[in-house]
């Protein structure tokens, strides 16, 4: 199986939160983008949370306006083997490096995790110091979750 290598991080010096998901789905690795799936909930529901029309910006004009509102994006693993889309596939990841994050982007004091296998890793980086939150996943696999039960999470997480 082919060892997938993930996207790099949406991320500046100004940032307080970090958004973590798991691993880029294979529409996301093809565009180069995180969360890249039309079907996907991530930009509408940040585009709420932060009341700016994310959705309808191009990539370029997103990553600006995410890193203005102090929020970096990234994923868990830095590498993985995974057949299809599923988190339940991932397979030999290896993960990113928390540690030199931290020494890097030294604002950042919350991790929000998008969904519960990226939150498996909550309890590694509470011992480097940060805060953590486990989010519903905005992925349309998370079908037992609405868009507006989503939203009210993130945006309580979010906005404190």
């Amino acid at each position: 199986m082919t060892t997938l290598r993930g996207l790099p991080p949406i991320l500046d010096a100004q940032a307080r939160v970090l958004i973590l998901g798991s691993f880029p789905s294979p529409a996301s690795l093809a565009a180069g983008q995180y969360y890249a799936h039309k079907q996907n909930q991530f930009w509408r529901i940040l585009a709420a949370v932060l009341d700016q029309p994310l959705v309808d910006m191009d990539y370029a004009a997103r990553q600006a306006a995410v890193k203005a509102a102090g929020i970096a994006i990234w994923d868990v693993y830095r590498s993985c083997e995974r057949p299809g889309a599923l988190d339940s596939a991932i397979r030999n990841g290896e993960p990113n490096d928390f540690s030199a994050l931290k020494k890097s982007a030294v604002a950042i004091r919350h991790i929000c995790f998008n969904g519960q296998a990226a939150g498996r890793f909550a309890p590694q980086l509470q011992t480097l110091g940060y805060q953590t939150t486990v989010l519903p996943s905005t992925s349309p696999a998370n079908a037992s979750w609405s868009f507006e039960r989503k939203l009210a999470a993130w945006r309580a997480a979010l906005q404190t």
